[in-house]
């Protein structure tokens, strides 16, 4: 039986694609991985948010978040480029493969909803985003 490591996988299923697939590629400062709970401690669900360091706020705001729904989205530590790394096909853009690179991640587990809390400092309309698809250039 073979064994591949995660890292292996992705790395695999990086380079399977046909060449004329897009990824799409980003750097943010920290990648959290939540696992949100109600009052009575069941879990409701997991998400990734993805922050910016604001120097002007002194503090890590909320570039984007995505739900957490295959464990194959958790980020993973890259060695080589002493960073973090999540890697998934993201359906809310079409299904594009998406790399999210970071410096630091954390892990927490709340009774609140961090992402809906952070829209108190900058309103969800104010963020920068991951970057969207590129769309395709048709001809005439």
């Amino acid at each position: 039986m073979v064994m591949v490591s995660s890292s292996m996988a992705i790395f695999l299923a990086t380079f399977s694609l046909n060449p004329g697939d897009e990824v799409l590629v980003d750097r943010v400062d920290l990648i959290e991985i939540n696992h949100y709970f109600d009052e009575k401690g069941k879990q409701v669900f997991d998400q990734i948010i993805f922050y910016d360091w604001s120097p002007h706020e002194s503090r890590f705001q909320v570039r984007d978040w995505r739900m957490l729904k295959r464990p194959a989205q958790i980020p993973h530590r890259d060695w080589q480029r002493n960073n973090f790394v999540a890697i998934w096909h993201d359906p809310l853009d079409g299904d594009v493969l998406r790399r999210v690179q970071a410096a630091s991640l954390r892990e927490t587990w709340t009774r609140y909803d961090p992402e809906l809390t952070e829209r108190q400092f900058l309103p969800k309309n104010k963020r920068r985003k991951l970057q969207k698809r590129s769309l395709p250039v048709t001809s005439k």
